[in-house]
């Protein structure tokens, strides 16, 4: 959420400064240690593979078992020597007691007399008298007789130290080592150490659900890793509700708690904070969910949302388990993506994490709990499920030229797009040929590795790392000039390859039209401009896609695009003032198309006082077209456009 720049806020209320917050949590991030991954050149290579065969033999454990729980902990990815920001590692996410940060409790909700309860506590689990604890490193390497540093490294011990927790649990619970798979469930259960039974359920449904339908990857480290699919296996009964407070709004099968951001006064000159009151999807439809890393550790983050000085969010995605956190309903108005236009229509969802540090990589619990909780949430307000309106922080339109630079970066190059819409049960895919007049950037994101620098604030090349960014360059040749971003930079400097710099970057799912082919090469119109992206045959970062497209009205020269959708002039009632346009600083002209996936209503909200009740919205009768301008949405006038399908046709 946080790179350089804290959002705005409305009113007079001082800009949101985390310095000291991010000061605390540098000194947390572990090393960005550059090791050479095993067999990660090698075409098939099956190490990994034998890796899982050979510890489910030693330690009795069904390997589609010990297969389908490594899949759920890293997707199968090793990570060598670098911890998640949970603290857990190697492909068994074996969490680090000694040096890692292992999952904290969420604090409670803030009483009326500003003192902190305990949230409520679900049903925790345990078994003979003794809590369950986590896929602990130390204990692993124990039973495994090795030391415990050599599961941080080692993806071969690492697996054979959690087929040993396997299997030390499934005795724990008086169990035989059996062969069946079912026999399995409460091994599963609380192999990752979830403190609920709901989201230990949720958790082990997941694992055998994998298990019946198999799977396939390549992992980052270039190791080939097949789970056979297993359909007689047998589904348990759905996850029991968990207890939760009432103003937790969350799917049934998550465990949520409430901990509230406060909406109060802050001094005598009404500066309130840290979010508005509103009516929503009465007097303002929901149409985004804006994806945010917190650029910090969560209980940092939880005291930010809790200070009314601060900025907000609805949601907290918690690393080390998907646990979710709300913190404001869904029908008020966080302060959370820089925009008031955006923040009017958005619902904020913040994961803990880090953008620029590929190495504290992003859990799989948290993406399927995210996932989760966006689908649930996307049903419920009708937000459609494409990248104009699930999309991340760094996408959010600025609202007027001058605030472009100051728009955040997060989640970043290394948040796994095209993995987060399988999850939500909309697979990115080509939908037209590879010759159609529009694309969908859908790079392979454990083999796409652009260079990156800066991640160690240093100027220094990242380590290779899969991303879900595509490069963008003036012509068509990676020694070419890459484009530039006059918004972003507008004293005239070079777009860089920069962890942190969106100047010359598309990214997975994001559609454009096509402008020019050539060989291996594919332009789209981009700001304004053409931009040249590789996108060879056989390892395409692009595939056909069909939609709706925008060009300038035959007669127009060139057309203004906006950061925002605001009524005409004639809709602000009296005592409401007209919010000024700001046109951005990039020109659509004539024959130039850009992708829409929905039109949109001007709107205004004068949430600068605080209130008991939300301030009424100003509608307009004039339409826009959301687009997609280059890595940011941009809105232009519909009186302004032709409307164009795939097909050229009017």
């Amino acid at each position: 959420m946080r790179r350089t720049v804290a959002p705005r806020v409305p009113g007079t209320l001082r800009s949101c400064r985390l310095t000291a917050c991010l000061i605390a949590t540098a000194a947390l991030l572990p090393p960005l240690l550059i090791l050479p991954a095993s067999g990660a050149d090698d075409t098939g290579d099956q190490r990994l593979q034998n890796a899982f065969t050979d510890a489910a033999r030693e330690f009795h454990v069904p390997r589609s078992v010990l297969m389908s729980v490594s899949y759920m902990q890293s997707r199968w990815d090793t990570h060598p020597g670098t911890p998640s920001v949970a603290g857990g590692y190697g492909p068994m996410h074996l969490l680090d007691a000694g040096g890692g940060r292992g999952p904290a409790p969420a604090p409670g909700p803030r009483a009326p007399d500003g003192s902190r309860a305990d949230p409520p506590a679900a049903t925790a689990f345990t078994s003979g008298g003794h809590a369950v604890q986590p896929a602990n490193l130390e204990r692993a390497a124990r039973l495994i007789r090795v030391p415990a540093g050599q599961l941080r490294t080692d993806a071969v011990a690492n697996v054979r130290g959690g087929a040993a927790l396997l299997a030390a649990a499934q005795r724990h619970l008086g169990k035989p080592l059996s062969t069946d798979p079912e026999d399995w469930w409460q091994a599963v259960e609380r192999f990752p150490g979830t403190r609920d039974v709901t989201t230990a359920a949720t958790y082990a449904d997941d694992v055998f659900g994998l298990i019946r339908r198999g799977a396939h990857r390549t992992t980052a480290e270039g190791q080939e890793v097949t789970l056979p699919a297993s359909p007689g296996v047998r589904a348990h009964p759905g996850p029991p509700a968990a207890p939760r407070p009432k103003n937790v709004e969350c799917p049934p099968e998550l465990s949520c708690d409430w901990l509230a951001a406060p909406y109060e006064e802050i001094d005598e000159d009404g500066d309130y904070g840290n979010h508005d009151l509103a009516d929503r999807p009465r007097d303002q439809r929901i149409e985004y969910i804006v994806i945010h890393d917190t650029e910090s550790t969560l209980p940092n983050m939880f005291q930010t949302v809790q200070d009314p000085t601060e900025a907000s969010w609805h949601y907290s995605v918690r690393s080390s388990d998907g646990h979710i956190t709300q913190h404001v309903r869904t029908k008020d108005e966080a302060w959370h993506s820089g925009s008031k236009f955006v923040n009017a229509r958005s619902i904020g969802v913040e994961h803990e994490g880090f953008l620029a540090h590929p190495g504290t990589w992003y859990t799989e619990q948290m993406y399927r709990s995210s996932a989760r909780l966006v689908r649930f949430l996307a049903k419920k307000y009708g937000v459609p499920m494409d990248r104009q309106h699930i999309f991340g922080h760094d996408n959010v339109p600025a609202p007027t030229a001058d605030s472009i630079p100051e728009m955040h970066e997060d989640p970043g190059p290394f948040w796994d797009w095209r993995h987060y819409f399988d999850l939500l049960g909309a697979p990115l895919k080509a939908t037209a040929g590879p010759d159609s007049p529009m694309v969908m950037i859908l790079p392979d994101y454990a083999t796409h590795k652009p260079r990156y620098t800066g991640c160690q604030g240093d100027g220094r090349r990242c380590q290779p790392h899969g991303s879900s960014a595509v490069r963008l360059y003036t012509r068509p040749d990676e020694n070419a000039p890459l484009i530039q971003d006059p918004g972003r930079r507008p004293d005239g400097e070079s777009s860089t390859e920069d962890v942190s710099d969106l100047g010359s970057r598309v990214s997975t799912g994001q559609t454009f039209a096509v402008a020019d082919r050539s060989g291996e090469w594919t332009a789209i119109w981009y700001q304004g401009h053409k931009a040249w992206f590789k996108n060879p045959a056989a390892h395409p970062t692009a595939v056909g896609a069909s939609g709706r497209m925008v060009t300038p009205k035959q007669g127009l020269d060139e057309i203004p695009a906006f950061g925002r959708a605001l009524p005409e002039e004639e809709a602000y009632p009296e005592g409401v003032e007209e919010e000024d346009e700001s046109p951005l600083p990039y020109t659509i002209r004539a024959g130039q198309r850009y992708v829409t996936q929905s039109g949109v209503g001007g709107s205004y909200v004068d949430r600068s006082t605080f209130s008991d009740v939300p301030q009424p919205v100003v509608l307009g009768h004039e339409r826009y077209y959301e687009i997609q301008l280059g890595h940011r949405l941009a809105y232009v006038r519909a009186n302004d456009v032709d409307l164009l399908d795939t097909h050229g046709t009017r």
